[in-house]
């Protein structure tokens, strides 16, 4: 049980995973800034942006469900520190269990719930307006991501472990690379990033989601959006570029596959201008689902047929 606590709290739970996010937030915003020619935020920048806000008087909206309005922060976060510390472990100590996979599946996708829950709660129409974007956008890009994940599980013999799945580079088949391109889109849209930021939309809702909150609450969002902004990337790379290794070279090559997926979705973000909901859900579901189909498809007849490549 203590143990259990040490994960989820600590090593690699939250307190890990928010230094890493926190982190991971800087190369954004540092990327973000060199790709529009300027020098960009120092290195401590996210931490104090963090600080600052929790500092600041927290506004309860009138009317609003006060309770699930402070609660939903909380959710998301204590979902996001799971997650971690269920990703980190079999890639860190082999610690992995049969199901694992699926686990942190569902609890990834419990950070957009807390995300609806607390803006539907805030009794703003403007919130409930980004609450139903958010619906809709995890109705759409969940089907795919899941389809890709059935891909690897096949690749990996059918393994439900996070463990089995990362002993096999995925990614080295057609089936694979298909899968973890669909799937590198889908976290795109999980962790809000442009062009799948319909759900707060500065320019159209005010924000959306989050017009209601200040202080600590939107700390705890922004914080816990930052932890995805790790997790996300160290799950890809154990389902689809057969995990992490930290022994010798390996430390540097996880390091790199993690950094590359990060600049990835960065550049994606900033390359793209913001699409419909309507748009977001035909992409989702005419575009990446048949895809990833096609990717299970490849997955199965290789299998079946003993053809590596497929």
């Amino acid at each position: 049980m203590a143990w259990s606590v040490f994960f989820v709290l600590l090593f690699p739970g939250l307190l890990f995973t928010a230094a890493a996010g926190l982190a991971a937030t800087w190369v954004d915003r540092k990327v973000t800034a060199r790709l529009q020619w300027r020098v960009g935020p120092p290195l401590a920048q996210p931490l104090w942006d963090i600080l600052k806000l929790m500092g600041k008087e927290v506004i309860l909206p009138r009317g609003g469900n006060h309770g699930l309005f402070l609660a939903a922060p909380l959710f998301g976060l204590a979902a996001a520190a799971i997650a971690s510390a269920i990703v980190w472990l079999p890639l860190l100590q082999g610690a992995s269990f049969v199901g694992d996979v699926i686990v942190a599946v569902y609890l990834l996708v419990l950070p957009s719930l807390a995300l609806m829950l607390g803006a539907l709660a805030s009794g703003n129409p403007l919130a409930a307006t980004g609450a139903s974007r958010e619906m809709k956008l995890v109705l759409s890009y969940e089907l795919p991501f899941l389809l890709c994940l059935v891909v690897a599980i096949v690749r990996s013999g059918f393994s439900i472990s996070l463990t089995g799945i990362a002993a096999v580079p995925v990614v080295g088949s057609i089936s694979g690379a298909l899968a973890f391109l669909v799937s590198l889109l889908c976290i795109q849209a999980k962790l809000g990033f442009v062009p799948f930021d319909v759900a707060e939309a500065e320019t159209e809702i005010i924000a959306g989601v989050y017009v209601e909150y200040s202080g600590a609450p939107l700390a705890v969002f922004k914080l816990t959006q930052a932890m995805l902004l790790v997790t996300l990337p160290v799950f890809l790379s154990a389902v689809f570029l057969g995990g992490l290794h930290f022994a010798g070279w390996g430390i540097l090559w996880s390091i790199l596959k993690i950094v590359g997926i990060i600049v990835l979705v960065i550049v994606i973000k900033n390359t793209n201008p913001r699409v419909r909901i309507d748009q977001a859900v035909r992409f989702f579901w005419h575009g990446l689902a048949p895809l990833a189909a096609v990717a299970l498809a490849l997955a199965l007849v290789g299998r079946a047929t003993g053809i590596g490549w497929l």
